[in-house]
């Protein structure tokens, strides 16, 4: 029995050494961000006086509250207030990341979506049976946010190796999944061992790693420029 102890507690320790070994030497593995359990030395952006930050760093901190605030994911279709409308604080999908950031910025994408789809709804996919606008969901769908940036944002590189210094942080990523669903986030202005900027975005619950060259890049966007 005293034997058959030993060599249970000798394998939790085995498994316990794999597993975190395993996690220390993944690119895929980025301790959270924020909170009294995780201190950590403050990131480029945080290290800017308020009264100097620009646009592209406001992104990332309004970006980086979704990881801290652990919101988890929740594309559902709820009736908000318009402008400046919003969804439960603690839900949200992957294009309220963006949404969320640019607003700390000064930026209600809400509103901008309504207005140029009010103006040019033709232009933004139809692929909802809808004849007019909703600015309850329109800016919550990643197409409308692509032809949004595609016309009044700047289009950049969908490539990354060899094109690292053109990706800077604040810039927003979307992504094709290998089952063709769209995703997006927010670029960090950390970056992995490799040199990759980390990514902000939300699959299940916000989180900031190393998922950039993860799935097929299908739209690189900086606003404004």
């Amino acid at each position: 029995m005293r034997r058959l102890g030993l060599a249970a507690v000798l394998l939790v320790m085995i498994s316990f050494v794999v597993v975190w070994g395993t996690y220390n030497n993944s690119d895929r593995f980025i301790e959270p961000l924020g909170g009294t359990a995780n201190d950590r030395q403050p990131s480029p952006v945080e290290t800017i006086p308020a009264s100097q930050r620009v646009i592209a760093d406001w992104i990332v901190i309004g970006a980086r509250e979704e990881v801290k605030n652990g919101t988890r994911y929740d594309a559902s279709y709820q009736a908000i207030s318009y402008p400046g409308g919003d969804v439960s604080p603690d839900r949200g999908a992957c294009t309220d990341v963006v949404i969320r950031a640019l607003r700390r910025a000064g930026i209600d994408l809400q509103q901008l979506i309504h207005e140029d789809m009010t103006s040019n709804f033709a232009i933004y996919p139809q692929k909802w049976d809808l004849s007019e606008p909703d600015s309850n969901i329109d800016h919550r769908r990643v197409p409308n946010q692509m032809t949004f940036f595609q016309r009044h944002g700047q289009s950049l590189t969908c490539q990354v190796e060899g094109h690292l210094n053109e990706w800077k942080w604040g810039d927003i990523v979307y992504w094709r999944f290998d089952n063709g669903e769209e995703h997006c986030g927010i670029i960090s202005d950390l970056k992995s061992k490799y040199g990759r900027p980390l990514v902000i975005h939300n699959a299940g619950i916000a989180v900031e790693e190393d998922c950039l060259e993860r799935w097929e890049i299908i739209g690189h966007y900086r606003y404004p420029f």
